[in-house]
C-alpha cells in the first residue's frame, strides 16, 4: 500500500471516528435532556441555589439536616417533571425549624420527614400562590409542635391549582391551626389529596383545631373544586369538625373516619358532595358523622356505625341557621339530598332542625331523606325544629319504632370485614385492600370494628 492509499485510509477512519464521536455527543445530549441532571445536596442552601431544567433530580443526602429552609423553586413539564427526593425517602429526617416551600409548576416531593422540631415562621409545609401540578407524595410530619400550643401555623398550606397530596402521613398535631389548609382564590383550584394517613390529633380545646379545611369564610362562595378520597382519619379528635368545607363544589369520597370526635360539616358554601365515606365510632363518646349546612348539599351512600354523637354531632345533622346571615355566620339549609345511606347502631340517625337556640330560628326547606337504612338506632329522627317542604320517602329500618317515611326493613344486610352492606353491592374497604400513608408503612392498618 503507498502513502497515497494509506492517507485516503487515514482519513475514512478519522471520518468515521468523527461520525461516531458525534453520535455519542448527541445522544449523551439527547439522555441528558430526556433524563435531566442529578444533583446531591446536603442543605437548604445548595437547593436554593440551584437552577433546574425539567427532568431534573435533586437528592438530600444523608447529613444533618437541622434548621434548614428548603425553596423548591423551579418550572418543570408534564412529561419531565422535577423531582425532590432523598437517597432513602421516608428516612432522612428534616428536624428544628425546618420547613418547605414548593413553589413552581410540575415539581415533585418524595419521601421527605418533619419530625423532632416545630416552625418558628410559617407553616411546615407550602405549596406557594403560583404553584401549579405540584405534587407532595410519601412524605411525613410527625408531632412538629410548638411549645405552646396557641402557636398558630398548619403542617401543609396549598395554594395554587391543581395540587395533590397524596400518601403521606401527618400525626399527632397538638398546637392551635389546621393540619391541611385549602386556600382559595378567585378561580377553582382543583386540588387533590388522597391516600394519606391523619393520624390521632388530641382535642385542642378551641376552635381551630381542623384536620382539613377547604377554604374560608371570605371565600366561602367560590368554587374550589378540591377532591379528598381514599384517606383515613384515625381519632382526629381536635375539634368539632374533622372536616370544615368552606367553599363550593367540593366532592369528599370514599375515606375513612375512625373513632374520630367531630364531624364533616359542610360549614360554609353550597353544592358539595359526600359521598360513599365510612365513619365508624366504636361507640366512643362524641363521635360523628355529617353536619349539613347551605344548599344543594348531597350526602349519599354513607356508611356510619357505633356513633355516639346527638344532636349537632348526630349521624346525619341538618341544621337550624340564622336571620340574614354574614358570611362567617350559618346559611339557610335549601334542598339538601340524603340517601342511600346505611346508619348501625347510632345514638340518632337524623337531627332536623339541629343547634336550635333564640338566634338559630331559620328551618331548613326543602329536605329529601330516601332510601336509607336503620339499624338499631337509639333514636332513628329527632326534630329539634320542623323543616319547610320535608320528603321522608322509601327509607327502611330495623329494631326500632316505625315513623313516617319508614318502613321496616325488608332484606338482612351481609356483615362484610365488620361493614353492614347490601348483598347485591359488597365491596372490599379501601383501607383494607389500598396503599394508605407512606410506602414504607408495609403493614395495611386493619381499623377493627366492633361487632
Amino acid at each position: 500500500m503507498n502513502d497515497k492509499q494509506l492517507q485516503l485510509k487515514f482519513n475514512a477512519l478519522l471520518i468515521v471516528f468523527i461520525l461516531l464521536a458525534n453520535a455519542v455527543l448527541a445522544f449523551k445530549s439527547y439522555s441528558r435532556d430526556k433524563v435531566g441532571k442529578e444533583y446531591k445536596i446536603q442543605s437548604a442552601a445548595e437547593l436554593n441555589a440551584l437552577k433546574l431544567k425539567p427532568g431534573d433530580k435533586v437528592i438530600l443526602q444523608a447529613g444533618n439536616w437541622l434548621n434548614q429552609t428548603l425553596n423548591f423553586k423551579a418550572v418543570g413539564t408534564k412529561e419531565k417533571p422535577i423531582i425532590l427526593t432523598t437517597e432513602n425517602p421516608t428516612n432522612l429526617q428534616l428536624t428544628g425549624n425546618s420547613t418547605l416551600k414548593i413553589d413552581g409548576e410540575y415539581l415533585i416531593v418524595d419521601g421527605l420527614s418533619f419530625v423532632k422540631g416545630f416552625s418558628e415562621n410559617g407553616d411546615v409545609i407550602t405549596f406557594s400562590k403560583n404553584s401549579s401540578y405540584c405534587r407532595l407524595t410519601n412524605s411525613s410530619i410527625v408531632n412538629y409542635n410548638h411549645p405552646s400550643k396557641e402557636k398558630d401555623y398548619k403542617w401543609v398550606s396549598i395554594y395554587g391549582h391543581h395540587n395533590r397530596v397524596d400518601h403521606c402521613e401527618l400525626t399527632g398535631k397538638t398546637h392551635q391551626g389546621t393540619t391541611l389548609v385549602v386556600w382559595l382564590s378567585e378561580k377553582p383550584n382543583y386540588h387533590q389529596i388522597d391516600h394519606n394517613y391523619f393520624g390521632p390529633r388530641p382535642p385542642l380545646g378551641v376552635n381551630g383545631g381542623e384536620t382539613i379545611r377547604i377554604g374560608t369564610s371570605d371565600w366561602s362562595m367560590y368554587n374550589s373544586y378540591t377532591k379528598v378520597e381514599n384517606n383515613v382519619f384515625d381519632k382526629c379528635d381536635g375539634e368539632t369538625e374533622i372536616i370544615s368545607i368552606k367553599s363550593c363544589f367540593n366532592s369528599i369520597k370514599n375515606n375513612l373516619f375512625y373513632e374520630c370526635d367531630g364531624t364533616l360539616t359542610f360549614r360554609h358554601g353550597n353544592n358539595n358532595n359526600v359521598t360513599d365515606n365510612y365513619f365508624v365510632g366504636n361507640y366512643k363518646k362524641n363521635t360523628g358523622g355529617i353536619r349539613i349546612i347551605g344548599e344543594n348539599q348531597v350526602v349519599r351512600n354513607n356508611y356510619l356505625q357505633g356513633l355516639r354523637g346527638t344532636g349537632l354531632r348526630a349521624a346525619i345533622s341538618v341544621m337550624n341557621t340564622v336571620v340574614n346571615p354574614k358570611l362567617f355566620e350559618y346559611w339557610q339549609v335549601k334542598n339538601a339530598t340524603i340517601e342511600g345511606n346505611i346508619s348501625v347502631d347510632c345514638a340518632e340517625a337524623f337531627n332536623i332542625g339541629s343547634g336550635k337556640n333564640e338566634v338559630r330560628v331559620i328551618v331548613p326547606d326543602s329536605v329529601f331523606i330516601q332510601n336509607n337504612i336503620v339499624i338499631n338506632p337509639s333514636k332513628l329522627i329527632v326534630y329539634e325544629d320542623m323543616p319547610k317542604h320535608l320528603t321522608l320517602a322509601d327509607n327502611h329500618v330495623k329494631d326500632a319504632k316505625i315513623e313516617k317515611g319508614f318502613v321496616k326493613l325488608a332484606t338482612e344486610l351481609i356483615n362484610s370485614d365488620g361493614i353492614f352492606q347490601l348483598q347485591t353491592n359488597i365491596k372490599k374497604p379501601f383501607w383494607l385492600i389500598e396503599d394508605i400513608g407512606p410506602y414504607s408503612l408495609k403493614k395495611k392498618p386493619t381499623y377493627p370494628i366492633s361487632k
